[in-house]
């Protein structure tokens, strides 16, 4: 064999272990630890039976992990001497229930040591946060890394409530998600809470004209200003995301139709007729909304970042 076959031959080899090495498979873990799925299952129940803020704040922290470098649990990482990690970002300081992935992984190391990354669990716990609220489930493709990087600094590639569609379409371009994944996955607001500080920009001081975002329904715009006045002091004072804010369910899309959105980027999804559509098929039919999500986020954490380990702690690298 020559030295050129050689070499085409080893590229090859290497190209085909990568492929093995990043891809995933809902079947990852049959043989090394097949309880995984359930073990987190447990945890996230448990903890939800006792706080249920937890749905919606796993929910918003697996869409943060992967929109950072990728689905390797980045977001899961403490903040370490100099360095301020992605959970202490401006963004995400809001986000909380770490402590559900570090009772899963707590188990999961007892039941199969060093074999589950927290990537992984991360990923399970939003499936059930989603199916445990009422909404569709699915079958999680695992396989995921640990990354060992974390910065505060890039939680300002996250998508910011006050985009307009052209940001978003961009930013979530940026990632491989098309419009429609951007209008499903933004059904994933029907679950938790906003501050009034991600959409004071509607209520107070819209434009030089106008005070109040023209868009937003009158009365609905009056009851935000009652709980988020102009100089609010009230440390978590804000507003459901829709009034059926711990189940899944379409009635995000159908409030978003009737002038009830929070965010700017909520309303922007009204801008161009191609996702207004989705918004209504989404408000007229619940079914269609769970089978389109399921799709969207399978693809949004299937972002594979460039973790190369499992950690034994979710909250620092080995």
């Amino acid at each position: 064999m020559n030295a050129h076959i050689l070499i085409n031959l080893l590229l090859t080899v290497i190209l085909v272990v990568s492929f093995e090495v990043q891809a995933l498979s809902p079947n990852y873990y049959d043989h090394s630890c097949p309880q995984a799925d359930n073990i987190v299952t447990n945890a996230v129940k448990k903890a939800m039976s006792n706080d249920k803020t937890v749905a919606a704040a796993l929910l918003r922290m697996h869409f943060h992990d992967c929109f950072i470098r990728g689905c390797d649990g980045s977001v899961l990482l403490d903040s370490k001497g100099k360095n301020k990690a992605e959970k202490d970002g401006p963004p995400n300081i809001s986000l909380h229930a770490f402590y559900v992935i570090d009772n899963a992984k707590k188990a999961l190391e007892e039941q199969c040591p060093g074999v589950v990354s927290c990537a992984d669990i991360l990923s399970l716990a939003a499936k059930d946060a989603v199916a445990l609220s009422g909404g569709p489930t699915w079958e999680v493709p695992k396989g995921r890394k640990d990354g060992r990087i974390s910065k505060a600094i890039e939680t300002r590639q996250l998508p910011a409530p006050t985009f307009n569609i052209s940001q978003l379409r961009q930013n979530f371009g940026q990632r491989g998600l098309s419009m429609q994944d951007l209008v499903v996955l933004s059904g994933g607001h029907t679950l938790g809470f906003a501050h009034c500080s991600s959409f004071q920009n509607r209520i107070h001081n819209f434009n030089t004209q106008k005070q109040v975002d023209p868009t937003l329904n009158p009365s609905f715009a009056a009851s935000l200003k009652g709980v988020c006045p102009a100089h609010n002091r009230v440390k978590n004072a804000g507003s459901t995301m829709d009034d059926t804010t711990t189940s899944f369910d379409n009635i995000y899309y159908r409030m978003l139709m009737q002038g009830k959105s929070l965010f700017s980027s909520d309303e922007a999804l009204l801008a161009v007729p191609s996702t207004k559509k989705l918004v209504a098929k989404y408000a007229s039919s619940n079914e269609d909304f769970e089978r389109a999500f399921v799709k969207s986020m399978i693809k949004m954490s299937s972002i594979i970042g460039n973790g190369n380990e499992v950690r034994l702690n979710c909250r620092k690298v080995r």
